[in-house]
């Protein structure tokens, strides 16, 4: 059963209408806020962890949760941040980029509700540098906010001091992992750090601050309006609520869409992206939550559930919700290479593993393509991918690996035949056996 328009959240998700503020607040923004605020730290904690929200930005951690790890009073009189990641660099993901530009209102006023729930005074929107129109739009919206009364001194009447802030990044996929971002936040190159201490205890400026992303903090007025029974009653327990995924690549309308959780991935398509370019027969394979989360083959795609859970199951996740389509006609292994080589550029160069990790996988995966590899060496890209896994400060190593762990894991016999070809073709048509070599080396760097 589809997500009627009623119980949607994003009601401008397309821009058919104004983002300003009187027409924002025509649909049910900025409602009862100071109502809400009222009820204090503690409801609006309690509310979201009993909603079941879970992150909206790729690691689903339980967002109530994560909010109460903020200390309730700071002895040493340090302040409290919010730091809302819209550093949307994750490919294939536009969901945030709508939010802002067409809905802004939503977000500022999940901002100041934060801003409570954590005892923050203070808040920072980190906007991707490429978002330039969007972070003008938004920047115009806080500025609306501000003229209004719903920001700055007694925040929409509240009695709560709230200031929200706009920061333009640079364009690093890196500064998307929490703790790089803060360290740009502060004027540094964006590189992540080690935790503990983790953001909570000590974060922007070393003092006690959460990082959420837009769709979390934009979720969450209308949670606290309709209570946190209404949005658990979307999805599955623990996969509750309702979520905006981006569909793409082949299929008839490519389209944002908000959605109710554990909506089957085949009714997700058909319904809402005019299903799959050629017919559902004609899938090959999907990407089903950005480019770091591991391809499953279409005989997954006929059952699976679009949520954290049911993906996992499938040795794959809901990441960021990013829907990547892929049919026959696809060339699956030049895909895969194409994100080993945005990893390998992306990689920070923090950490050994992933430094010198990211280059080797690229470079055997230029090779990959063109069969001009070993069978054997599939192995071993296998084996080295499970040694830059988990090894590293930030999860960009192990982002960059599982696309092809999945490629590996679902289409080894693709893989196994494009080298088959080419050593057919190279020795006039004689066809290799598995362990016969090519005479390239295994590990070369080229």
């Amino acid at each position: 059963m589809a997500l009627s328009d009623k119980d949607r959240i994003f009601t401008n998700l397309y821009g058919l209408h104004d983002w300003r503020l009187p027409e924002a607040r025509r649909r049910g923004n900025w409602d009862g806020t100071a109502a809400i605020i009222a009820k204090g730290r503690d409801w609006i904690i309690e509310e979201l962890k009993q909603s079941g929200l879970r992150g909206r930005g790729g690691a689903g951690f339980p967002t109530g949760l994560k909010w109460s790890f903020m200390p309730k009073a700071n002895p040493d009189g340090r302040p409290s941040y919010l730091v809302v990641n819209c550093d949307e660099s994750e490919p294939g993901t536009c969901k945030d980029r709508d939010i802002i530009r067409h809905d802004p209102h939503t977000l500022i006023e999940g901002c100041l509700l934060a801003g409570v729930g954590m005892g923050a005074h203070a808040g920072y929107i980190y906007v991707r540098g490429e978002y330039y129109n969007e972070h003008l739009v938004l920047q115009a919206a806080i500025d609306e906010a501000y003229d209004a009364g719903l920001l700055g001194k007694n925040a929409a009447g509240s009695g709560w001091d709230f200031d929200l802030y706009v920061h333009r990044g640079a364009g690093a996929y890196i500064c998307g992992e929490e703790t790089a971002l803060i360290e740009s936040l502060e004027g540094k190159k964006g590189m992540p750090r080690l935790k503990p201490p983790f953001p909570a205890a000590v974060g922007l400026y070393g003092c006690p601050t959460t990082v959420n992303n837009v769709e979390t903090i934009a979720v969450v007025p209308e949670i606290m309006r309709r209570g946190a029974s209404w949005f658990a009653s979307f999805g599955r327990p623990k996969n509750s609520g309702t979520k905006v995924f981006c569909i793409q690549g082949h299929v008839n309308k490519p389209c944002n869409v908000e959605a109710e959780m554990s909506i089957p991935l085949r009714e997700l398509i058909d319904r809402y992206a005019g299903g799959v370019r050629g017919g559902w027969d004609n899938l090959l394979a999907v990407i089903p939550g950005g480019s770091s989360t591991p391809m499953i083959p279409k005989a997954v795609c006929d059952d699976v559930l679009m949520d954290f859970d049911a993906l996992r199951e499938q040795r794959t996740g809901l990441g960021t919700a990013a829907v990547i389509v892929m049919d026959k006609s696809t060339d699956l292994i030049k895909a895969i290479a194409r994100l080993a080589a945005f990893y390998k550029h992306e990689s920070c160069g923090q950490c050994t593993p992933c430094r010198e990790g990211m280059g080797w996988q690229k470079r055997l995966m230029d090779r990959m393509v063109e069969g001009r590899a070993e069978i054997a060496e599939i192995d071993v890209l296998e084996s080295v991918t499970r040694q830059i896994e988990g090894h590293t400060i930030c999860a960009l190593a192990d982002g960059g690996v599982w696309p092809v762990q999945g490629l590996i894991r679902h289409f080894r016999p693709m893989m196994e035949e494009r080298i088959q070809q080419y050593h057919a073709k190279k020795n006039g048509g004689v066809m290799p056996h598995a362990n016969q070599t090519s005479g390239v080396p295994p590990l070369a760097a080229e």
